[in-house]
């Protein structure tokens, strides 16, 4: 992994922007626009297995541990650091890069985040890695359970990164439990995740005055603030249900450039949850005056939230993001 010494500085961070539009996820906006509907009761959707290539090289990752690795990475499943989440930590101490870690232990790391990403978001994930921390070699891994013998989860950690893979162990929960992502770059042109900011403000764009005022909220809740709330959860902002045919289009669209970065199998978990929660119409979506970089009414903060959805998007100063999206009654 290369090694860049850039560090941006973030206050935040320890206790846990913006305009680059990406060329590919300009394609993946317009491809999404002809795609067919995301919730249409058609497709079948499914979820990652303890078969599939993720999972596969983690339970060969696993096999590969030392006792004396073991030791020092690994936990029972039901541990309460596995459900902890924070926008800058390592749950372990050694880092990938560092001689507790054999040549192909670190090949199968970088297996194992190439699998859990789409080819785009491994590109663009190395390259906050890189520019966050100096490399995948400075974040850190951790095991849940034993990959093989029941319930199981991998996890990544470190600057503004949280990933998982756990071969769906975790009941009705997309990517094993709440995701982290995030850039230090407080650039108003290259923060790489500025796209998504952009994506989401074409909806609020394509809102009419009545719907703007119902959807722009002064105040951001917490960041961390991403538990699900069930069907009796009360959410901010502009219900999607009150929108037209084509705003929900754009809607769908919005949510397809958002998970774009990972793989099919999570994404089509966080279909079939989003289904099962009521679809689409259960989402509602607000946009935060608080955190507005250059005044210019493009929301840096906003959120997407519903009945077993949360995506909340801090990107000011800088993007810390968090992703929540489990199915509760």
């Amino acid at each position: 992994m290369s090694k860049n010494t850039k560090q941006q500085n973030c206050s935040d961070c320890q206790g846990l922007d913006r305009r680059h539009f990406m060329k590919t996820v300009g394609g993946a906006v317009v491809a999404s626009a002809a795609a067919p509907v995301l919730f249409d009761s058609r497709f079948a959707h499914a979820a990652p297995t303890s078969d599939s290539s993720a999972e596969t090289a983690v339970k060969q990752f696993y096999q590969s541990l030392s006792e004396k690795q073991m030791l020092s990475i690994c936990f029972p499943f039901e541990h309460e650091l596995r459900k902890r989440i924070n926008a800058n930590w390592h749950i372990t101490k050694p880092s990938i890069g560092d001689d507790f870690y054999t040549k192909d232990q670190r090949a199968l790391i970088d297996t194992i985040v190439r699998n859990i990403t789409s080819e785009e978001g491994y590109e663009r994930l190395i390259k906050q890695m890189d520019e966050d921390a100096g490399g995948m070699d400075e974040f850190s891994v951790a095991v849940f359970g034993e990959p093989g013998k029941g319930k199981f989860e991998w996890e990544l950690t470190g600057r503004h990164l949280t990933m998982r893979a756990d071969g769906d162990s975790v009941d009705k929960t997309a990517f094993g439990g709440p995701l982290v992502y995030g850039h230090g770059e407080e650039n108003v042109s290259d923060n790489m995740y500025f796209y998504q900011t952009k994506q989401v403000n074409e909806v609020f764009n394509a809102l009419d005055a009545k719907q703007h005022e119902q959807a722009l909220v002064k105040k951001a809740p917490k960041e961390t603030d991403v538990d699900v709330q069930g069907e009796k959860g009360t959410f901010s902002g502009l219900a999607v249900s009150e929108l037209s045919g084509d705003q929900k289009e754009l809607v769908e669209a919005t949510i397809k450039v958002l998970l774009a970065p990972y793989r099919n199998e999570d994404k089509e978990e966080v279909l079939e949850i989003v289904k099962a929660s009521g679809g689409v119409d259960k989402l509602h979506m607000a946009f935060y005056e608080q955190g507005d970089l250059e005044g210019d009414k493009v929301w840096d903060i906003w959120r997407l939230e519903g009945p077993s959805f949360v995506w909340h998007f801090r990107g000011a100063p800088h993007v810390h993001a968090y992703i929540n999206i489990a199915h509760r009654a």
